[in-house]
């Protein structure tokens, strides 16, 4: 990654674990993709309603060269949970970017709307 790793945890306390988990899995990104420029992560406890637990938001801000790779998952009482499914998110969609940019991708022919014919007669 060409850029520092940014971690943002808002109306929750800084945790040293939560923090290292997601360096390992941005890491794991970084060796599946290595192209890419920046990444910010994003975990917030959205709201202060009065539910059973905590519920924690994930959104993954990831720069590639030529675009940009944004997942949110919302509304989970685990935060290793919802980090999980951010990141395997991110992880197809930087798949599916990957294969775009080597032309692994198959392109499907234009369908054809309508058929011009010969006028008899002429």
């Amino acid at each position: 990654m060409k850029l520092p790793l940014q971690i943002v945890m808002r109306d929750m306390p800084h945790s040293d674990a939560l923090e290292t988990d997601i360096r390992g899995r941005v890491e794991k990104l970084d060796q599946f993709y290595p192209d890419i420029m920046s990444c910010r992560v994003t975990v917030e406890v959205p709201g202060k309603h009065k539910h059973q637990g905590k519920e924690f938001n994930v959104r993954v801000d990831i720069t590639v060269p030529g675009g940009e790779i944004v997942v949110n998952r919302e509304r989970d009482e685990d935060v290793y949970v919802v980090l999980r499914d951010a990141f395997d998110a991110a992880r197809r969609q930087l798949e599916d970017y990957g294969r775009k940019q080597r032309g692994d991708v198959k392109t499907h022919a234009p369908a054809v709307q309508g058929v011009a014919r010969a006028e008899e007669g002429q």
